[in-house]
């Protein structure tokens, strides 16, 4: 039996090995106190709990590729109100990430691409850039959406020129931080480290 297979048949063991604070799903005791806690809680497909008891069902396709961790807004009102302590939204974090690394998280979804975007924005400079952002934001969805967006929200936008939040250095990139290379090479090798442990795992 290879490793793929072993994890297969037991989705447990592959969470704990590759996801942070795996290990914690097996604390959990299904009272649902992180479900009504949460801000988003009527618009999950799976709250926590739910995906906890699916994790611990085998259910791997199911969660991996289930929508519900990327609507996780790190608020942390399940972990303050867990009575066990778990840590609810690292475990949401890490199974959102793990599901993306597999190749099997929603490809579409809003949550998702804003995320990525600003990921991306963030490690350019070390630094988000609000305004490129904002306009990556707008355009996501299409050339057309991005237009209809962008006059749409033009009187902010002014407003927020004129009032100075808007600068002109945000327009020719913004500031970054002392080490943005640095940062970026930190970044790299955490990424390294990461991907060389779920390979000695998987």
């Amino acid at each position: 039996m290879t490793a793929t297979e072993k994890y297969r048949n037991n989705f447990l063991q592959e969470v704990i090995a590759n996801v942070e604070e795996g290990e914690w799903v097996r604390m959990c005791m299904q009272c649902g106190v992180c479900s009504g806690s949460c801000p988003l809680g009527p618009h999950w497909e799976h709250p926590p709990q739910e995906i906890f008891m699916m994790i611990r069902a085998n259910k791997r396709q199911e969660v991996l590729s289930s929508s519900s961790m990327w609507y996780c807004t790190s608020c942390y009102n399940c972990i303050a109100r867990c009575p066990r302590g778990l840590p609810i939204t690292h475990i949401m974090h890490g199974l959102a990430h793990y599901g993306r690394k597999l190749g099997v998280a929603p490809k579409e979804l809003p949550t998702i691409k804003f995320s990525m975007l600003f990921w991306e924005n963030l490690v350019q400079k070390g630094r988000v850039n609000e305004l490129k952002l904002g306009l990556r934001l707008y355009f996501m969805n299409g050339f057309m959406n991005g237009i209809k967006t962008a006059l749409k929200m033009q009187k902010i936008g002014l407003g927020m020129f004129l009032t100075k939040r808007m600068t002109p250095m945000e327009m020719l990139g913004g500031h970054g931080c002392k080490d943005a290379k640095g940062l970026q090479a930190i970044l790299k090798k955490a990424q390294q480290i990461e991907d060389a442990k779920t390979v000695k795992q998987g």
